[in-house]
């Protein structure tokens, strides 16, 4: 058995070293992890490692691995478990779901899914910019998928959303209704927000378009104290992308509390995953990102990695613009007869 004092005599380094590059507790140098990863696979060095519990090494099973702060009650978690373990089924195999609490960067969790070997293959959920389980994942020995890019992703397979796409084709669809001046409110442009935060400047500057931007929490008084402030700026937005589930109807709520009318006064596009079935109220314009298809995406990576066949190192699902009623050119709200009120667009229940 591969042990890793074997591990640390090939790579030049002490076992404490590889030990801290695998579970990425202490920062490594990228040139160390690097040979250490290459020792790693050289070796068939595996942490703990355990023997297949069937013949021939194959299980049929693929493990699905949740951080520990994934809201499993989250729609947009229901519906990415929900596809990988529909896609799964169509090709015969079974979904493992893999999540540990209190586990605080994810490494326990994801060694429990690789030492167990009860799967021939992982998909490992929440994956980030600098994301501590990258050097476990990158010496595992059987294929995986990560949902989310790292930021140094060479030699990884990895699939989600479009974000940067999302946010230019909702600035793409304002500026095609003669919008010049457009706002973005949201969460602080961190991760997955300031992708979409890079679009939508990219697409406001590619059309000439004036772009702000307003970090705003998805709570009653902050929407408020947004939309006054939306009303205050100079050049004033004609038209606001609202990114997140969360934050619409609170915003829109305040807007329509202000006395502005949607899409009269301004157009107001939605960023963010398509709203349930049933939903009341007036129809918002929403750009859909698919994060719920990320799950089936990344089984169908794994099916052919297992299969030997190649597959692309980054896959980003595109977005989809479903037109509502709350978007229209600059003051081009629906024409009245004298006399009548606005109407004030009503938010969903």
């Amino acid at each position: 058995m591969v042990r890793i004092t074997d591990v640390a005599r090939r790579a030049g380094v002490s076992p404490s070293t590889v030990s801290y590059a695998l579970s990425g507790k202490r920062p490594i140098s990228a040139a160390t992890r690097r040979r250490v990863e290459a020792a790693v696979r050289e070796l068939g060095y595996r942490p703990r490692g355990e023997a297949r519990p069937v013949a021939g090494g194959r299980t049929d099973v693929i493990a699905l691995v949740l951080s520990s702060t994934a809201d499993v009650r989250a729609p947009a978690v229901r519906e990415c478990v929900a596809s990988a373990v529909t896609t799964a089924r169509a090709h015969g195999r079974d979904v493992l779901l893999v999540s540990r609490e209190g586990d605080a960067d994810g490494t326990d969790g994801l060694r429990h899914a690789a030492d167990a070997a009860l799967a021939d293959a992982l998909i490992v959920t929440d994956v980030r910019a600098r994301d501590p389980r990258l050097p476990l994942l990158r010496a595992l020995d059987r294929p995986c998928v990560l949902i989310g890019v790292p930021a140094e992703p060479d030699g990884l397979t990895c699939v989600d959303v479009d974000e940067e796409a999302a946010g230019a084709l909702c600035v793409d669809h304002l500026a095609g209704l003669g919008h010049r001046a457009v706002a973005l409110v949201g969460p602080p442009a961190r991760g997955p927000a300031g992708r979409a935060a890079r679009g939508v400047a990219a697409a406001a500057a590619r059309a000439g378009l004036a772009c702000s931007a307003y970090s705003c929490e998805a709570a009653p008084d902050a929407a408020r104290a947004t939309a006054g402030r939306l009303l205050r700026a100079r050049p004033a937005p004609t038209a606001v992308v609202v990114h997140g589930e969360r934050l619409v109807d609170p915003l829109v709520g305040a807007l329509g509390r202000l006395g502005v009318r949607v899409p009269g006064d301004l157009s107001v596009v939605a960023l963010r995953p398509d709203p349930p079935a049933g939903a009341g109220g007036t129809p918002v314009t929403t750009v859909t990102v698919p994060s719920g298809a990320r799950g089936g995406r990344a089984v169908e990576l794994l099916v052919r990695r297992l299969a030997g066949e190649p597959v692309p190192g980054v896959t980003l699902l595109p977005p989809r613009l479903t037109r509502g009623a709350t978007t229209a050119p600059p003051g081009g709200g629906p024409h009245r007869p004298p006399g009548q009120p606005s109407p004030q667009v009503r938010p969903s229940r």
